[in-house]
C-alpha cells in the first residue's frame, strides 16, 4: 500500500487554535525571536522537538493509575528495570528525570580533564555534559553524512578511519569511552549501520576503551537496519535492538523520544564499578535509586511505552510520516536532507533564503518567517545552535550548514497538518526575498539555543 494510515484511533483531544497574523507578530517579537521563548498555547503546529512530545497510548494511562509511589522500592521501578534489562541485555539499571540528567551523571563519574571522547556527532547537550568537565568532544561523522544530497543509506555512521587514528594516539589513558548517537539528531536524525557500530566497537574495545550509546532513538535506529541493511530484513527491531546494545558497554536514554513518555530516562551499564559510583551520585542530584528523580506511574508509563516505540507497525507510520513530510517540501522547492531520518525533516536554509550571510543566521530566520505565517514552531540546527569554540584549535566553529529541523511529536499529528505546514512554506516562498536576517543581542556561554535573543536587522 503507498497510503500508511495511523495504526491507533483518536480517542481523547486537545483542542489547538491559530492566532491572528497581528498577535503571532506581537508574540514572536516578545520572544526576542527566539521560538523556545514562546508559550505553546500560542503555536498552532508545534515541531519544535519530539521530545516528550508524544501522545499516551491507553495502555500507557491505565499504567499510569497502577503508580506506587512508595520512595523505595516501588513495583514499577521493577518492571521498568526488567523491560529495560531485556531490551538491552545491560547488568544496571539507573533511573533519571531525563536525558540530560543521565549524561551529567555519568560524564561527572567517568570524565576528567583533558580526556577525549569522540562521536559521530555529539548531541548539543551531550557535548555541553563532556566539556564541563573540561574533556573534549570530537564528531567523527562519516564523508556520506556530510553530504545533504547523498542518498546514503547510514549517513549517521562514524568515520572508523579517523577514530582509528585517535584512538592509536591516544588510547585508553586519555579515551574512557567513544560515544555512538542512534540516530543520529544532530546529523539529520541519520542512522547508523550495524557494520560500522560492530567496527567502532572493535576499534575501541581494542584499546580498552567503552563504546557508549546516546541511544534516545534506537528504535528508530533498528528499524532502518532491518529496513536498509543485508541481512536484517527478516528479524524482528527487537532483536536487532538487542544486537545493536550487545556491541555497547552502556547507553543513556532519554524516554521522552523512542520511550513515547513525557518525561524520565535511564543510564544502563555493564560495568559493576561505574554503576555503583554512579548510583551513589543519583541520591545526592536525583533521588534514591528506585525512583531516580520520577514518580512511580512515570516508571510505569516509561516501560510500557519503551514495549510500544518497538511495535513494527508504530515505526512503519512513523518513518513514513516523516517521509511524507520531507515529500511534501521537496514539491514546495526545498532542499531536505536525504533519505530523511527518523524522527524529523530537516531543510537547508541557506539555500532557500540566500540574500541572508551565514553570520545573521537564516535558518532561524526562517524558523521566524514560518511562525509570523502559520503559527508554526520549529527549531534551527545551523549557526544559532552549534556555534562554539574548538578546544584543539582555539577558532569558532560553526555547523557545516544552516539547516531547520521540523521534528514531528509522536502519535500526535495527521496528514492533514503536515499538508498544512507544506502550504504555509509555500506562503513563504512567494515573499521570502522580504525575510530579514539577525543578529545576537543576548547569548549564555553554553547551550545558546534556548535563551538567546535577537533582533532583526
Amino acid at each position: 500500500m503507498k497510503t500508511i494510515p495511523e495504526p491507533y484511533r483518536i480517542k481523547t483531544i486537545e483542542p489547538i487554535k491559530l492566532l491572528s497574523r497581528g498577535q503571532r507578530e506581537k508574540k514572536i517579537r516578545e520572544a526576542k525571536f527566539n521560538l523556545f521563548r514562546l508559550r505553546s498555547e500560542d503555536v498552532y503546529i508545534d515541531l519544535l522537538t519530539d521530545s516528550g512530545t508524544s501522545a499516551l497510548s491507553d495502555n500507557q494511562w491505565a499504567g499510569l493509575l497502577q503508580g506506587d509511589e512508595a520512595y523505595a522500592g516501588s513495583r514499577n521501578y521493577y518492571h521498568f528495570v526488567d523491560t529495560i534489562k531485556e531490551i538491552t541485555g545491560f547488568k544496571h539499571v539507573i533511573p533519571v528525570h531525563q536525558g540530560r540528567a543521565a549524561e551529567n551523571l555519568l560524564f561527572t563519574t567517568l570524565l576528567k580533564k583533558g580526556d577525549i571522547v569522540p562521536s559521530n556527532t555529539h548531541f548539543d547537550t551531550t557535548r555541553a555534559n563532556i566539556e564541563r568537565q573540561g574533556a573534549i568532544a570530537l564528531d567523527f561523522i562519516t564523508e556520506a553524512g556530510k553530504s545533504f544530497d547523498s542518498d546514503y543509506p547510514f549517513k549517521g555512521n562514524m568515520d572508523l578511519e579517523e577514530l582509528r587514528r585517535l584512538v592509536k594516539k591516544y588510547g585508553k589513558k586519555r579515551i574512557p569511552a567513544g560515544t555512538m548517537t542512534v540516530t543520529n539528531n544532530s546529523g539529520g536524525g541519520q542512522p547508523a549501520s550495524m557494520e560500522n557500530i560492530k567496527s567502532a566497537s572493535r576499534i575501541l574495545h581494542r584499546h580498552g576503551i567503552k563504546l557508549l550509546f546516546d541511544a534516545c532513538r534506537y528504535a528508530e535506529n533498528a528499524y532502518f537496519i532491518k529496513k536498509r541493511e543485508s541481512g536484517y530484513a527478516r528479524r524482528s527491531v527487537k532483536s536487532i535492538a538487542r544486537e545493536m546494545f550487545s556491541y555497547a558497554d552502556g547507553c543513556t536514554v532519554s524516554a521522552k523520544k523512542d520511550g513515547l513518555s513525557n518525561i524520565g530516562g535511564f543510564i544502563a551499564l555493564n560495568d559493576d564499578k561505574l554503576a555503583t559510583e554512579i548510583s551513589d551520585l543519583l541520591i545526592l542530584l536525583e533521588g534514591f535509586p528506585t525512583y531516580g528523580g520520577l514518580a512511580g506511574r512515570d516508571l510505569e508509563a516509561i516501560a510500557r511505552g519503551l514495549r510500544e516505540g518497538l511495535e513494527e507497525d508504530y515505526l512503519d507510520f512513523r518513518v513514513n510520516q516523516v517521509a511524507y513530510l520531507g515529500r511534501l517540501l521537496e514539491k514546495v522547492g526545498l532542499a531536505v536532507m536525504n533519505p530523511t531520518g527518523g524522527h524529523a525533516a530537516y531543510v537547508e536554509a541557506g539555500s532557500y533564503l540566500p540574500h541572508i550571510p551565514r553570520k545573521q543566521f537564516p535558518a532561524q530566520a526562517l524558523t521566524v518567517a514560518l511562525y509570523r505565517e502559520g503559527g508554526i514552531r520549529s527549531c534551527e540546527f545551523g549557526g544559532a545552535v552549534y556555534t562554539h569554540v574548538d578546544r584543539r584549535s582555539g577558532k569558532v566553529k560553526s555547523a557545516p550548514m544552516d539547516l531547520v529541523r521540523l521534528a514531528i511529536p509522536r502519535r500526535v499529528y495527521t496528514r492533514s497538518h503536515l499538508d498544512y505546514v507544506a502550504e504555509v512554506f509555500r506562503k513563504v516562498e512567494k515573499k521570502r526575498n522580504e525575510v530579514r536576517g539577525l543578529r545576537t543581542i543576548y547569548e549564555p556561554p553554553k547551550l545558546r539555543i534556548f535563551t538567546v535573543e535577537f533582533e532583526e536587522i
